[in-house]
């Protein structure tokens, strides 16, 4: 019986890195927004067209304001969201199949939040993070919880991890193994933490050693902190040298020990407000350095301590992104920067292979699918593009307020946030998931 049982334990935990059902992650069960993993070609069936009106199964509002993106497991969507002021934060629990909200409580309060500045950030940003039977939720220093998602009671909370955002809490929360790890990056502190997942309690904190070097003739930070932040969220990865957490803040990229918090490795950018997520291949890690001296880097990760800055192994300058995460699929790199030009980059050179813009302002990371790069800019316009070395536009789909969110998946369906709604995309007819022509013959 008890083998029966760490059988099917074993089989549900899979389920949730399958890419066919759920989407524990922001950026997806491989942390790198592809919808299948790296080197499997089978379709899913995602649409390619719709409108507010056309492919759309259901549309939730959801109250208030966040760009935290959906993640789901089984039947449920998790998101959070805030009051404009900043001074309630909610966790939301949607139905995925009717769209109807199962749960909606406050979690969080604060009386004295930090104005953020501009509308490119709100107090609901970073996204949730979920599991068999628990969903994580956090808005920074404002606080973190974890939730029954059976029960919808509160197991623990923690909101006594200081950071001053400045502009607004923006990386998200990482499971691994049995922790919870943070990434608190701001003003007047940068460190890590890593919680138990069962009780909240810290196991490791980590000061980050990158030097800011940004004060002014009166001792403080110029720019009235805006070159000390950052918003990224880390990636922990499989390396020849061991298990690496690999994490991107203003100056440096720094590897840890994801089990203890020891520094592994670490160098210097010289960017500075970075929140695009690193991505990794085969030994390599491709990062984008944020705000400043803005490049996207290329650098192996068998390193150990300070790191000359002749260790990149390309870098790739003409118009990397400063928010936007990109995707990366059959050895190329697919780049949505902020003001709407795309690009494709040969991973193993940084060669340019095609650089096109495509229109508006971009938050969201890319998702990979089908053969197809989704793109989804702020003015509430998706683009999806031939995955491959032919730079062809294979629709346009303007649809709702605009999106900061980016996109979760599961099944033949895309699930989506604008500013004030989440949404069933999906495609029942016979032909779904076909693009007009032979996509694959284009790769």
């Amino acid at each position: 019986m008890r083998r029966l049982v760490l059988l099917l334990a074993f089989a549900f935990s899979c389920s949730a890195f399958s890419g066919t059902t759920n989407w524990p992650d922001f950026r997806g069960p491989w942390r790198d927004g592809r919808a299948v993993p790296e080197g499997q070609t089978n379709e899913i069936g995602l649409p390619l067209k719709w409108s507010d009106s056309e492919n759309v199964k259901w549309k939730t509002t959801i109250p208030y304001r966040g760009w935290s993106s959906p993640v789901i497991f089984g039947n449920q969507i998790w998101l959070t969201t805030a009051t404009l002021d900043g001074h309630d934060f909610f966790a939301v629990c949607v139905d995925k199949e009717s769209g109807k909200i199962l749960f909606d409580e406050k979690i969080f309060d604060s009386d004295s939040p930090e104005p953020l500045g501009n509308d490119l950030n709100c107090y609901a940003s970073p996204s949730p993070v979920i599991e068999a039977g628990r969903v994580y939720v956090h808005f920074g220093s404002y606080g973190t919880a974890c939730i029954d998602t059976a029960e919808f009671k509160t197991l623990w909370k923690r909101d006594d991890l200081p950071c001053r955002h400045f502009r607004g809490p923006g990386s998200s929360p990482v499971l691994y193994s049995n922790l919870v790890i943070l990434t608190m990056d701001g003003i007047d502190v940068e460190y890590l933490a890593a919680l138990d997942k069962t009780t909240g309690k810290t196991v490791w904190k980590t000061d980050r050693t990158s030097a800011w070097n940004d004060l002014g003739a009166d001792g403080k930070p110029m720019g009235g902190g805006d070159f000390r932040k950052a918003f990224s969220t880390p990636i922990i990865v499989d390396t020849d040298e061991g298990r690496q957490m690999i994490t991107t803040c203003t100056k440096a990229v720094i590897s840890y020990n994801p089990d203890t918090g020891r520094e592994l490795w670490k160098f210097p950018h010289g960017g500075y407000t970075p929140a695009s997520r690193p991505l990794f291949e085969n030994g390599v890690a491709y990062v984008t350095s944020g705000n400043g001296k803005t490049d996207m880097f290329a650098l192996r990760v068998d390193g150990h301590g300070d790191l000359p800055e002749t260790a990149a192994l390309w870098r790739y300058s003409h118009g990397p992104p400063r928010q936007p995460s990109a995707v990366i699929n059959d050895g190329l790199i697919f780049i949505v920067n902020d003001s709407g030009i795309a690009s494709c980059v040969e991973c193993a050179t940084g060669t340019e292979v095609w650089r096109e813009r495509i229109g508006g302002e971009f938050s969201s990371s890319a998702l990979y699918a089908d053969g197809r790069i989704y793109c989804f800019n702020r003015e509430g316009v998706a683009t999806v593009l031939n995955a491959g070395r032919t730079f062809k536009v294979l629709a346009t789909n303007p649809m709702g307020t605009g999106f900061m969110a980016s996109p979760a998946v599961s099944g033949r369906a895309l699930y989506l946030r604008d500013k004030t709604a989440l949404y069933r995309i999906e495609d029942n007819s016979p032909a779904a998931g076909r693009a007009d022509g032979d996509v694959r013959g284009l790769r």
